[in-house]
């Protein structure tokens, strides 16, 4: 029997995403949440997705990210999907930080698991929880190959001159300071999902990619290679968003700590939690957002209106950086259901070769579809990304062929 399946986990600091998938045609089998891990109220949702069977939930106190697993491979037995099962290849872990050492998925043994222990300190609030399910995994199935997917993989084809920061070099190489971005596997794939809604290959497209949810990043992609990201040491550079400030002047800090008198904890839970779209009008739903400014909320408009300003701002450098677009797209939560983003991102940009037709914007549609006019000079695109398909074929092209 040949081994096609992947299970793909995504372990956050309490909860667990999960989804098995089938390589053989790309179908999904199941998939799962575990949130509040560590609480009396945790909850697991299970939906089988082939074969039929509804979808279940469990509400009962889950101690840790081991019992997390135990539940879901109960789940999957239940439904004839055990990790027992010989048809399963791999599985397939989502790490946030791979530093300068991982630019490819890579099999994990303890040299790898040390290495990404190593990376802790540049992400504090991804890398421990990631690790603590490749443990875990590990320890359910010491026999079954384990593959980590980089979400800063993507983005180590930056140059030197996009990845550098102007500090002195030294400190920067001592203390691993440079820009790594993230959301790596979905500009990936829908990067390459674009140059196929084009009908081009992937080495001959030019695309700027825009990831836009409650984190949200853009890139430059020339070639299939990312040329230029907008997160950097950490998610928080660059775009405004949900509860993130992006861009700043780096001495804001200094003020608020000199002026101020808040401690550094402090100000990184303001910029990372109480800033973005929350701390301009105290909603990050931007469904609800869209409703204070049709309602003529003030707050709600400014907070739309930097929104789309810092957007059309990446838009435009990231045109400069390439020198030639053939599309820019839009995926993610926003960027696939808010069509009144899209529209206000593009407006005045024709200049530039850029429109929406206010028709295709309006569609709503699970399919990749293009949203500008014929005349356009630059495709302008939604593409729903998938980033567990995304781990899952990268998983599989490392380990799943030749298995039996």
């Amino acid at each position: 029997m040949t081994a096609t399946r992947v299970l793909v986990l995504n372990s956050g600091s309490s909860s667990v995403k999960y989804q098995l998938l089938d390589m053989a045609d790309g179908t999904r089998l199941a998939a799962g949440l575990v949130e509040r891990i560590g609480e009396e109220s945790s909850r697991l949702k299970h939906a089988p997705l082939a074969g039929g069977g509804g979808s279940r939930e469990r509400t009962e106190p889950i101690a840790d990210h081991e019992a997390a697993l135990r539940a879901v491979a109960e789940e999957l037995a239940a439904d004839g999907l055990g990790l027992d099962s010989p048809e399963l290849a791999a599985i397939g872990h989502r790490v946030v930080h791979g530093g300068l050492k991982f630019t490819a998925p890579t099999v994990i043994d303890d040299a790898v698991l040390k290495e990404i222990e190593r990376l802790v300190p540049v992400a504090p609030l991804h890398n421990p929880a990631n690790i603590t399910g490749i443990r875990t995994a590990r320890a359910l199935r010491p026999d079954l190959p384990q593959v980590a997917v980089f979400d800063t993989a993507f983005h180590t084809t930056m140059p030197e001159s996009a990845a550098r920061y102007a500090i002195d070099v030294e400190t920067a190489d001592q203390h691993r300071v440079r820009r790594y971005g993230f959301h790596g596997t979905s500009h990936a794939y829908v990067s390459r999902a674009t140059a196929k809604l084009l009908g081009r290959a992937p080495e001959d497209v030019n695309v700027i990619v825009l990831h836009l949810g409650n984190g949200a990043s853009a890139s430059a992609v020339r070639g299939g290679r990312c040329v230029d990201t907008s997160m950097g040491l950490t998610p928080l550079e660059g775009l405004v968003m949900g509860t993130r400030s992006g861009d700043v002047d780096p001495a804001v800090i200094f003020h608020l700590t000199r002026v101020g008198g808040m401690s550094i904890d402090e100000i990184d839970v303001l910029l990372n939690k109480r800033s973005g779209l929350v701390g301009l009008c105290g909603d990050n739903d931007m469904r609800e957002i869209r409703r204070r400014v049709d309602a003529g909320d003030e707050r709600a408009a400014l907070a739309f209106d930097i929104y789309i300003h810092r957007l059309k701002k990446y838009i435009g450098a990231y045109y400069a950086v390439l020198g030639r677009v053939d599309a820019v797209v839009f995926t993610a939560g926003v960027g696939e259901n808010a069509a009144p983003v899209r529209e206000a991102a593009v407006a005045g940009l024709e200049e530039l070769g850029l429109a929406v037709d206010g028709e295709l914007n309006s569609v709503r549609s699970d399919e990749a579809r293009l949203i500008s006019p014929e005349y356009a000079r630059v495709a302008v695109a939604v593409v729903p990304t998938d980033e567990e398909l995304e781990i899952a074929d990268q998983t599989y092209a490392l380990v799943g062929k030749g298995r039996s």
